[in-house]
């Protein structure tokens, strides 16, 4: 299969609607809905504001969507697009690239929004050499089958210098958004004063935030990590909300649930709700939380 062929245009068919037959484009209600389209900052990206993970428990390109298997990880992804996810966040940490174009074949490309990481950092993947962003994004596209990506981060900064360390790599991801490559460029922060600088970058197009009001799993305490979301907000920037749940360290706790989601939604107004999906039911139940959360 050509790269240009890959997800040919096909009938929608159960993808084309959400849960309960709710269409995902719908005009919005009084309360939340995690298909409704919500341009992420002033990227152009719009897409259900609902992002799945690929990631969870991820590590040497191996994750809990490649320990389930081919079959059943394609059946998962195939689920998560039936019910009205269109963006899907991968990593080279992860090893889910290949995974996407087998789950998804037949959809127009232009309905789904793939996001992916460049990993800088010692460890975390097989291989010592750290090639330019160049090199890593064309393997990517590779590795996926197409022919451009919507979204390209830096992933897992951690010092308040992370703009003045990577600007080589900032410069070729901007270079590779103007040849149309990619759509947008951001970081993925992984400390309080990383995501302080992401903030205050001009270059940052978007940032995955680790946020809850619990503090778990997160850069801080959530009433620091909050003031500096609310500023990607306000530069204009995409946020994406990650963390949400903790990694599951939530549980099946209902009010704890909605707390966090209401949070991330009305206090952070984050963009996009990024969360790792182990089953289909697990979707449902997001949805159905979310869409008991009222807008502001």
């Amino acid at each position: 299969m050509k790269r240009r062929e890959f997800l040919k245009v096909a009938t929608l068919g159960a993808g084309a609607l959400a849960l309960d037959g709710v269409s995902a484009v719908e005009k919005p209600s009084g309360h939340f809905d995690v298909f409704e389209p919500v341009e992420l900052g002033h990227t152009g990206l719009k897409f259900p504001r609902l992002m799945m993970g690929t990631g969870v428990r991820g590590g040497m390109r191996q994750c809990n969507l490649t320990r389930m298997g081919a079959e059943k990880a394609h059946a998962l992804l195939r689920a998560a697009f039936d019910r009205g996810i269109r963006a899907f966040d991968s990593a080279d940490l992860y090893g889910t690239h290949g995974f996407l174009l087998p789950a998804l074949k037949g959809i127009k490309r232009s309905e789904l929004c793939l996001s992916s990481k460049i990993w800088f950092r010692g460890g975390g993947i097989p291989e010592k050499e750290r090639p330019d962003a160049d090199v890593v994004v064309k393997r990517f596209l590779k590795e996926i089958g197409t022919d451009y990506l919507d979204l390209v981060q830096l992933h897992c900064t951690t010092t308040e210098k992370w703009p003045e360390e990577l600007q080589k790599q900032e410069d070729i991801l901007a270079s590779l958004k103007k040849q149309g490559v990619i759509r947008a460029h951001g970081v993925s922060c992984h400390s309080l004063v990383a995501l302080q600088a992401a903030a205050k970058t001009p270059w940052t197009d978007s940032v995955h935030t680790r946020i809850n009001p619990f503090g778990l799993l997160m850069d801080g305490p959530a009433e620091k990590v909050l003031p500096v979301a609310q500023d990607i907000k306000a530069a204009g920037k995409g946020l994406i909300a990650m963390k949400i749940l903790g990694e599951g360290k939530v549980g099946n706790d209902e009010e704890k649930k909605l707390a966090a989601l209401r949070y991330v939604l009305t206090e952070a107004r984050a963009d996009w709700l990024l969360i790792g999906f182990d089953k289909a039911e697990q979707i449902d139940d997001i949805a159905r939380c979310v869409r008991q959360i009222p807008r502001a």
